[in-house]
């Protein structure tokens, strides 16, 4: 059986990239606690934002859709599921909110792991909800002409309680003995996770549920207000590619973190500026509703649609924000960039 140890694992990782990722995220955590103590009121619309973009993002990444209008309904609870895609939805949001409001008592335990496997099927009638996978569960990939073929094979049914034991009582030692980062060991816990695919069904979704409880019970609570797990969605391809990377010869303990570890501090970091963006955003007074949207428009690096700017601007309403594109339309500010239900803006730098 495979060995867990992170402490061992994590040295062999510690590069300048990953201290100078760890660095800037320990700035950011700096200002955390003033912009929560100084800014609850506007802080309150981030998190309402964000729930419903995890919920979203997280299940998207499985193939688990619904229309955003029913997203927004069953997030706020507002409606029953009517599906078994509602149903996986209704349940992330239960252990979404879950770790919201009782992170600091939920011990990183295998008990915990399966209690929130167990909540996150609780709408559902599949019987493995709550259990560690009881048959193999290879991940397989299909070529263009629909072959199958193994791209890798985790821990066994066997072997994964005592794996998932093991894994929790490294973390745990290492956060006691408080010699490494936590930064460097949530990447690693979460890589060995994946890797152990201990669950039927849903690894995928506890492994982005898992990163906030640890994040949080670190003291990095910025998922709370920006959807880490949207930033991955976003780039869902680096995730996938880095995972594999990282994956390769790991049940033979030959594997290399970096890449894996590189690409999760910097999605963490990635939240952590959209953070501190769009609180400075909402809170400089100074600003007025078109001068704020143009600003957002002129530094966001590529298009971005009115639903980014909405999300960007909790605090100003979406007729608001709808007249204010208009003026700067008009006024050869911006661009528009056709695209129907995506009709996206970019600033005019020949302007």
């Amino acid at each position: 059986m495979r060995n867990y140890d992170l402490n061992k694992e994590c040295k062999k990782i510690l590069n300048n990239n990953i201290i100078n990722l760890i660095s800037s995220i320990h700035e950011y955590k700096g200002k955390q606690t003033l912009y929560i103590e100084s800014k609850s009121d506007v802080l309150t619309n981030l998190l309402d934002i964000a729930k419903i973009q995890s919920t979203e993002a997280s299940n998207k990444i499985e193939g688990i859709y619904t229309t955003d209008e029913r997203i927004k309904e069953i997030v706020n609870n507002r409606v029953k599921p009517k599906n078994r895609n509602e149903e996986e939805i209704a349940g992330y949001r239960d252990v979404l909110t879950l770790i919201h409001e009782n992170y600091e008592y939920m011990d990183i335990t295998p008990n915990i792991i399966l209690q929130m496997h167990k909540n996150l099927y609780k709408y559902s009638s599949k019987s493995y909800g709550g259990h560690f996978k009881d048959s193999e569960n290879a991940i397989e990939e299909i070529d263009e002409k629909g072959n199958r073929s193994i791209r890798f094979k985790p821990v066994s049914a066997f072997e994964t309680p005592k794996a998932i034991e093991d894994l929790c009582n490294s973390y745990n030692l290492e956060i006691q003995k408080n010699e490494i980062d936590p930064l460097m060991l949530i990447p690693v816990f979460i890589l060995d996770l994946l890797c152990i695919h201990p669950f039927i069904d849903g690894n995928g979704r506890m492994s982005r549920l898992l990163t906030l409880l640890l994040l949080y019970k670190s003291g990095y609570i910025v998922g709370k207000y920006i959807s880490i797990e949207k930033i991955v969605e976003n780039t869902k391809e680096s995730y996938y590619s880095t995972l594999e990377q990282s994956s390769t010869n790991w049940y033979e303990e030959k594997n290399d973190y970096t890449y894996f570890s590189e690409y999760y501090l910097g999605i963490i970091l990635s939240a952590y500026k959209d953070f501190s963006d769009r609180v400075e955003y909402i809170t400089n007074k100074k600003m007025n509703a078109k001068d704020r949207v143009a600003s957002i428009i002129k530094n966001h690096i590529g298009k971005i649609t009115k639903q980014e700017i909405v999300e960007r601007c909790p605090d100003i309403s979406i007729g608001t924000i709808e007249r204010v594109l208009k003026e700067l339309l008009d006024a050869n500010i911006i661009l528009k960039i056709s695209g129907g239900r995506f009709t996206s803006y970019t600033y005019n730098n020949k302007k």
